[in-house]
């Protein structure tokens, strides 16, 4: 399969003045509309996404848009819970007329730390960042939020998800029961930060779990301490497929870019034939070709099956260097290559 991007229509992007918007999933409901779950904390404070970010709802009559908010689907909670000051990275997906809304959600001390354009990690929130599964009738809610994480950390210290776990991507398997590959970052290196952080398969019977994880991290690259991020994972034309984030910081840059895994079994993944996606860059419709400093979260919006759009996290700065984001809505081609 070779997977690349259409030209991208000047209305296939979803910003706001007083937002920073980050990662969308979207899913179609039953009254025609396309319902995009989004990532959004406040701009002004600056880049605080680990502590402040809520999931916040949006509609289109297009995968395409343009989008408008309408509410926000996960909203803080209190600290007292898991998930109760950050819900982040949704990802969204309909099994069997109900919706389930996977997110990563965290809670810590509210604090914001630095100041707008040198903002600080908040590690106490990045270390609390467990995944969780949010389940409605509808996927304009209302959404009904558990009390415990679906995929905590692991109590073996040398475990490679003892520390966090973070970003799920769920997909239901062709022969019955759902796949999620999630990001986890364990305590073998110094803390805050801890590390390697790696990626690793779980599976379940249920939506809702439990799910039992694997012992083995995908998407390796050797010697490479974060080698990918943000997967998106589907099955299709035999295969499972995956969207990632390659994070490539070699020459003392990143060169962060799209890249494309499939795996035979969902468990087992290698590099696809046709690798590499794109290297951050889009064409609008107009002519212009862009390059972006971020392209990120893809998410895949399929219709029968077949891939229609990426929506990613896209970023600008401005003159002041100040960081703006927004959701972009990517046409997709998909070329299946016989004997793949």
């Amino acid at each position: 399969m070779k997977i690349e991007f259409g030209k991208v229509a000047r209305k296939s992007v979803f910003k706001s003045e007083t937002w920073s918007i980050w990662g969308g999933s979207l899913v179609k409901g039953p009254d025609g509309l396309y319902h995009m779950l989004y990532s959004r904390w406040p701009k002004a404070p600056g880049w605080i996404w680990v502590s402040h970010s809520e999931i916040a709802h949006a509609v289109a009559e297009s995968p395409f848009g343009p989008f408008r908010h309408v509410d926000v689907a996960l909203p803080p909670r209190g600290a007292a819970w898991w998930d109760g000051l950050c819900t982040h990275n949704p990802n969204v997906h309909e099994f069997d007329g109900k919706y389930y809304l996977y997110y990563m959600g965290n809670t810590g001390d509210g604090k914001i730390l630095g100041e707008p354009g040198r903002e600080k990690l908040n590690w106490l929130h990045r270390n609390n960042q467990r995944i969780g599964v949010a389940v409605a009738d509808s996927p304009s809610g209302p959404w009904r939020r558990f009390d415990t994480p679906l995929i905590d950390v692991s109590a073996d210290p040398e475990a490679w998800d003892s520390l966090m776990t973070s970003n799920p991507a769920v997909c239901r398997r062709p022969d019955g029961g759902y796949l999620m590959i999630y990001k986890a970052v364990g305590e073998k290196f110094p803390l805050p930060a801890g590390g390697p952080v790696v990626h690793m398969v779980a599976t379940a019977e249920s939506p809702t779990g439990p799910f039992v994880k694997h012992p083995d991290p995908v998407f390796l690259h050797e010697g490479e301490r974060f080698p990918a991020e943000d997967p998106y994972v589907w099955y299709q034309a035999g295969k499972y497929r995956a969207i990632v984030k390659r994070m490539n910081l070699g020459k003392g840059k990143g060169r962060f870019s799209l890249v494309h895994y499939d795996s035979e079994d969902g468990i087992h993944w290698q590099p696809a034939r046709f690798y590499e996606i794109s290297e951050r860059v889009v064409e609008w419709e107009d002519g212009e070709v862009q390059q972006f400093d971020h392209l990120e979260r893809p998410q895949v919006y399929l219709e029968n099956g077949e891939p229609v759009a990426l929506l990613c996290a896209a970023d600008v700065r401005d003159e002041h260097g100040v960081r703006h984001s927004f959701n972009i809505q990517i046409p997709l081609k998909i070329t299946l290559v016989p004997r793949e």
